[in-house]
């Protein structure tokens, strides 16, 4: 088989994500296993949350989020399969600490994210971002994940 023909590998942000566009903030999956799941992204003028100052650690939130998608997207994998539908939303955050101001444009954003705690379809997730290597955000979201069926 050609590499064009080559089935995409299901271990992506788009095949784990539902975001699109603008949206998807994920640029690439760096670790992902049954614990946690860590991503790389880089902070664009099309984030929101932009300003000419930097885009809002706000968005710290959003990325810890996505990134704890990634980790749930495989397990959703690995316990409904392939094309299995999944929704879930942020329902709380209950704790985010910002140790930045703003981010600037082409900063590397690094996020981890695993499920602190899970019942039924509720989850708590923990999650840390760094920039550069420097802490910018520790985050605490509770999720709920919609029913399959």
């Amino acid at each position: 088989m050609s590499p064009a023909a080559r089935e995409p590998d299901p271990l992506t942000a788009e095949t784990l994500l539902p975001h699109r566009g603008r949206m998807l903030l994920v640029d690439r999956i760096l670790a992902l296993n049954d614990e946690q799941a860590t991503t790389l992204s880089v902070a664009r003028r099309d984030w929101p949350l932009f300003t000419a100052g930097g885009i809002s650690p706000l968005i710290l939130v959003e990325l810890v989020a996505q990134t704890a998608g990634v980790h749930n997207g495989l397990k959703r994998l690995k316990t409904r399969g392939d094309g299995s539908e999944t929704r879930g939303w942020l329902v709380g955050v209950k704790k985010a600490v910002f140790h930045v101001d703003a981010i600037a444009l082409g900063d590397p954003v690094t996020t981890t994210a695993r499920n602190a705690f899970v019942f039924d379809n509720l989850r708590e997730i923990t999650g840390t971002a760094s920039i550069n290597g420097r802490p910018a955000a520790e985050v605490i979201l509770q999720v709920v994940e919609a029913e399959s069926g």
